[in-house]
């Protein structure tokens, strides 16, 4: 981000969510001025922040992003109604209502306050359902996108709002960039509460199991997917910021693993000695999801750095130490009487 954003007013949509946070003190750090917006409060943000200024707004209001947007140079959209397979399947009206609102009235507003570039996070849930039908999947190409049939209503709406993005290039000569993110995790994530993702909500069961309990797993546990650590992540952004590049791409990994085989990780890094069952009750999305990287890696050299076991070491030694803290307070709340 040095090269093409240095010494750039950025803004951060989704400022206080778990991909927007990062990238939030990951930008600081390069020496950005940044503001952060989101809907939230910043209390709900795990990570503390490092902006130079913070915003409490609802985007889906245009005069808020035209607010927002004003004298800043590039934004990063990451505002969303989003959250876990539990949570997507659920609310789908709520979903496209608020996220279209979002990025109709953010693309408007960068236009309208002269915006250099707008960075959109898309969704590996755009590609079509008729693709990720076996566990075995052929890794997925940013082109195999169409012809278009994504599985879920936040799929159809990530797909749209690339679409939207291609127009006010053509139309406006906006610089848009766009990346399809394929499932990050990593500490300082949503891991409770209903909206959590796989890695987080297995991370928070095994924390919350004693020495020989079962922990349950959606799904027979033989659907894949493939992880993406949260620094890989925030890095890929970056780089696609900084380069040439208008089409989506593909920010992920290609390492594909069962659920079971994530959930095995898991207990083995936490030293308890857990069974798995199942419960084929509760959806379990597309039966195998890949990222194929070939485009990414011609197109800019990026390639995920961190491994899966090193991620996850990570992600459940933070989930670990907040599931303690929980268990503790009431107990140092009474203490205290």
């Amino acid at each position: 981000m040095k090269r093409c954003l240095n010494h750039k007013r950025i803004l951060v949509t989704g400022a206080f969510g778990f991909i927007g946070s990062h990238l939030v003190n990951y930008s600081k750090s390069n020496g950005h001025f940044v503001r952060a917006v989101d809907i939230k409060s910043p209390s709900e943000c795990y990570l503390p922040l490092k902006a130079d200024s913070i915003i409490g707004t609802d985007l889906r209001q245009y005069e808020n992003c035209l607010r927002a947007t004003k004298g800043i140079d590039f934004v990063f959209n990451l505002a969303a109604n989003m959250g876990g397979i539990g949570y997507i399947t659920k609310v789908g009206a709520e979903i496209m209502h608020d996220n279209v609102l979002i990025n109709t009235n953010m693309l408007e507003a960068c236009r309208q306050n002269g915006v250099k570039r707008i960075f959109f996070s898309s969704s590996a849930c755009v590609y079509p359902g008729y693709k990720q039908v076996t566990s075995e999947v052929e890794p997925l190409k940013e082109d195999d996108a169409f012809p278009a049939l994504p599985d879920t209503f936040y799929g159809w709406e990530k797909l749209f709002t690339e679409k939207l993005m291609e127009a006010y290039r053509e139309d406006f000569g906006l610089e848009i960039r766009m990346a399809r993110f394929h499932n990050v995790y990593g500490p300082y994530g949503t891991y409770n509460g209903g909206r959590e993702k796989a890695p987080a909500a297995l991370c928070r069961k095994v924390a919350l199991a004693k020495d020989g309990d079962s922990i349950t797993v959606w799904g027979d546990g033989k659907q894949t997917r493939s992880f993406l650590y949260i620094d890989d992540c925030v890095q890929g952004i970056a780089m696609i910021t900084e380069s040439d590049c208008d089409q989506p791409l593909n920010i992920g990994s290609d390492r594909l693993v069962t659920i079971d085989e994530l959930t095995k990780m898991i207990i083995q890094i936490s030293g308890k000695r857990l069974k798995i069952v199942h419960d084929l009750t509760k959806p379990q999305g597309v039966r195998g999801r890949n990222a194929d990287l070939s485009l990414v890696r011609k197109v800019m050299g990026w390639e995920p750095q961190v491994s899966l076991e090193e991620g996850l070491e990570e992600t459940y030694r933070w989930i670990e130490m907040m599931v303690r803290e929980e268990w503790e307070a009431p107990i140092s709340v009474l203490s205290a009487q």
